[in-house]
């Protein structure tokens, strides 16, 4: 059972983690790219039509059914007018690289978890069975 004390440093370290990452340079452009695109109702408005028509279009072949060259020219259209408006583009990429921290944070915490110990470089080459197989690939 953890004590008050161990889960205090926890979290603790937890919170210099945060802001070791929100102090990165490049940080506050991925915020700033994020808080551009949370201000701009017509990115979002095709951010969000083109996920939905991305979403039909994967139920439809999901269930065995065609699609038309047609619905795929006219998602190909409209994913290139979502990645010519720069708003749109800097939040994708922003979402990328936000996805990249966090997956990276992640496969620390799962490692040390995995291996009772903090891992090194050498614990991240290689193969593996992924994540919690136990193999210490």
């Amino acid at each position: 059972m953890q004590t008050l004390t161990e889960t205090d440093v926890i979290a603790q370290k937890t919170r210099e983690l945060c802001q070791a990452i929100v102090d990165q340079p490049d940080f506050q452009d991925v915020r700033k790219r994020v808080d551009a695109f949370l201000a701009d109702e017509a990115a979002q408005a095709q951010y969000e039509s083109l996920s939905e028509k991305g979403q039909f279009l994967q139920h439809k072949q999901q269930n065995g059914l065609p699609l038309t060259s047609e619905e795929i020219t006219a998602f190909e259209q409209q994913r290139e007018t979502l990645m010519n408006n720069p708003v749109a583009k800097g939040f994708l990429d922003a979402q990328e690289q936000m996805q990249t921290i966090h997956s990276s944070v992640n496969q620390y915490v799962t490692k040390t978890l995995e291996l009772g110990r903090v891992p090194g470089e050498e614990d991240f080459k290689g193969g593996g069975c992924g994540s919690g197989c136990g193999c210490h690939h």
